[in-house]
């Protein structure tokens, strides 16, 4: 574990999902977390910053406001939204939101933290999807996000090698409110066979308390009848 462990990690998206799930597993290992989210946290986060990831300038003064105040031992980039449905039929804001969210968001919260992460080599664990190696039909904007994130986060391993870890995490589907609010088609016709958040935040934290030195490059976390994978 990285001698910055006390300064907390930053996790976008951690009042809700895979992102609170990663918090309340971060508290169960003794590490502080800081949260940017459009709602407060209900769980243990130490500090928070009200923002929409889909906005870049606004996400990056929110990271450096938490690192100027708390330093960071790490990031989780947990935020993320989708618009499913045939590319003629999802509208161009909701289309783009999706592209802004999910890899516009990650760029810009990483962009910021990375500073702060050389002090100590810290770590990123970015969060991806199977539908970022698999295509879906009626998810264009999802795919090409996390394909996006991938692509990222394989290019950010390169670039930062030797200064700050990096992790490429590649959940299934989860339980959780992800999948609220879709027409009927596009819901997982069995919710038995997703994945608890927390099985995913446990290895979200494996990840970030890997000895200096040691990396865990790429994570494909899922569920044993997961039908997106592989």
């Amino acid at each position: 574990m990285s001698s910055t462990a006390t300064q907390p990690v930053l996790v976008s998206g951690g009042s809700s999902g895979l992102g609170a799930a990663v918090v309340a597993a971060l508290h169960d290992a003794g590490r502080p977390a800081v949260v940017l989210d459009k709602q407060a946290p209900s769980g243990p986060a130490s500090d928070f910053r009200l923002v929409d990831v889909s906005d870049s300038a606004a996400t990056e003064e929110a990271v450096r406001s938490l690192g100027d105040e708390h330093g960071l031992s790490g990031v989780v980039t947990a935020a993320g939204i989708d618009s499913c449905g045939p590319l003629t039929e999802v509208s161009t804001s909701d289309w783009e939101r999706v592209v802004r969210v999910n890899l516009m968001g990650t760029a810009a919260v990483v962009r910021a933290a990375v500073p702060y992460l050389e002090r100590g080599a810290g770590r990123v664990v970015t969060v991806a999807s199977t539908l970022g190696l698999r295509p879906a039909g009626d998810a264009t904007a999802y795919c090409a996000a996390k394909f996006g994130v991938v692509g990222f986060t394989r290019a950010l391993a390169m670039e930062l090698a030797g200064r700050v870890g990096v992790t490429l995490l590649v959940p299934g589907g989860m339980r959780t409110a992800f999948f609220d609010d879709r027409a009927e088609q596009y819901l997982p016709p069995d919710r038995g066979k997703l994945n608890p958040p927390e099985y995913v935040a446990a290895n979200v934290v494996h990840a970030l308390n890997q000895p200096a030195g040691c990396e865990l490059r790429e994570l494909v976390v899922c569920h044993e009848s997961e039908p997106s994978w592989p």
